[in-house]
């Protein structure tokens, strides 16, 4: 499985065609956090594309979730679904947010992308979110995001967002989402630079300091091993 399929070309800076981003959002109610962390992404990135033209879908599953089932057993997709499924094939980024249970993704998220035909997000960027009760499940932002869309073959963004219930009452959350929405703009918008980084973070695509300078402060190790000898 290869994590790294280069993205589809941006769209041509000055087509008349807008940017067509499309919002699939896993909420289990109608006012859910994880709808809520998907808008908020959603308005980032429209935010930091400036002018640019740009066509949002959104794509809530909740409505959709008898559908999905059907569609899953009999092969035939209700006309919403279909619509919803042809709005992801034909996108040009993809932001992707579900809830968390039992330290993945819920199961009518997957059950939707089940449903996506082969090979139609490949090279798509992707920039994946999850919201959860505790912090200690944001690992699944890499356990489980990222594996279910390096398999469909999509560029999932080295950013993702995982939003914790503790992490709606401060600033932190919005500063994180504002950084991943520049991001994705700047899959979609080659040449605009994504937002400066925090203090200890090397920005994306910046050379990695040489093992030597890394290190050079480290003791060698067999000269160690000498003295305690010694």
């Amino acid at each position: 499985m290869s994590t790294h399929t280069p993205p589809r070309a941006a769209p041509t800076p000055g087509a008349a065609r807008p940017v067509r981003l499309v919002v699939v959002s896993a909420g289990m109610s109608e006012a859910s956090s994880t709808r809520l962390l998907a808008d908020r992404l959603t308005e980032a990135t429209r935010d930091a594309l400036g002018p640019a033209p740009v066509r949002i879908t959104r794509v809530d599953l909740r409505p959709l979730a008898h559908a999905i089932t059907d569609h899953l057993l009999t092969g035939f997709p209700a006309p919403d679904l279909g619509e919803a499924l042809e709005a992801v094939s034909g996108a040009d980024a993809l932001i992707a947010a579900t809830p968390t249970f039992k330290a993945s993704y819920a199961g009518l998220f997957k059950s939707f992308f089940d449903l996506v035909e082969e090979d139609a997000l490949e090279g798509l960027p992707v920039l994946v979110a999850a919201t959860g009760g505790t912090a200690r499940h944001s690992l699944m932002l890499d356990t489980a995001l990222r594996p279910l869309f390096a398999y469909l073959k999509a560029f999932v963004l080295p950013l993702g967002v995982y939003a914790a219930t503790e992490d709606w009452a401060g600033e932190e959350l919005q500063a994180r989402i504002r950084r991943a929405g520049a991001h994705l703009a700047a899959q979609l918008a080659p040449g605009r630079a994504p937002d400066a980084p925090a203090a200890g973070e090397t920005p994306a695509g910046a050379a990695v300091p040489p093992r030597g300078d890394v290190f050079a402060d480290v003791p060698d190790f067999a000269d160690l091993l000498a003295r305690a000898g010694q």
